[in-house]
């Protein structure tokens, strides 16, 4: 887990995000988290060149029901990425477990099964402060963080074909 500073970027060195579109998926738990992590991906795909208007916001009731969100946002607004938003804190029971591997699960299941890069941001912390943190704390704002590789990935998929790799 990330004990610095990971939110500041260099312009420069990200893809223009202006002919992209974009889904985010939120989970309504913990929305103290969630919409922090929301405002911070929305806020730097804007700064990235993405319009407002490529940008669609659904929202779920709790992580687990991310997958499906995710998969309902591919299949009906021809995005060319997504980030799944969610935050799940560890409490005394094995549930926290279950949620996190599934989610994991699907979320890996979903990049093999479309040509849609899914974007994991889902904030798994033992504390509330922990979350916290992460979410615009001092430890940044993971949500801008995941934004990044949103951009990234939507220029990966969107790559000439024809482009021959000449890097190693």
């Amino acid at each position: 887990m990330a004990t610095t500073n990971l939110s500041h970027y260099d312009k420069a060195t990200i893809p223009n995000a202006k002919s992209f579109r974009f889904g985010i998926v939120v989970s309504e738990w913990n929305p103290e988290i969630t919409k922090n992590l929301q405002e911070g991906a929305v806020q730097t795909l804007l700064d990235c060149g993405a319009l407002e208007e490529n940008i669609y916001s659904w929202e779920v009731p709790g992580s687990f029901e991310l997958v499906f969100g995710c998969k309902k946002m591919i299949q009906s607004h021809q995005v060319d990425a997504v980030i799944a938003i969610g935050n799940v804190i560890q409490g005394e029971t094995r549930h926290f477990d279950f949620v996190c591997d599934g989610l994991t699960q699907g979320i890996v299941d979903l990049n093999l099964k479309y040509d849609v890069p899914v974007i994991f941001c889902v904030l798994t912390d033992i504390t509330k402060q922990q979350s916290i943190d992460r979410s615009g704390g001092k430890l940044g704002n993971k949500g801008i963080e995941c934004a990044l590789a949103a951009v990234k990935m939507a220029s990966l998929k969107n790559i000439d074909k024809t482009q021959k790799n000449i890097g190693y």
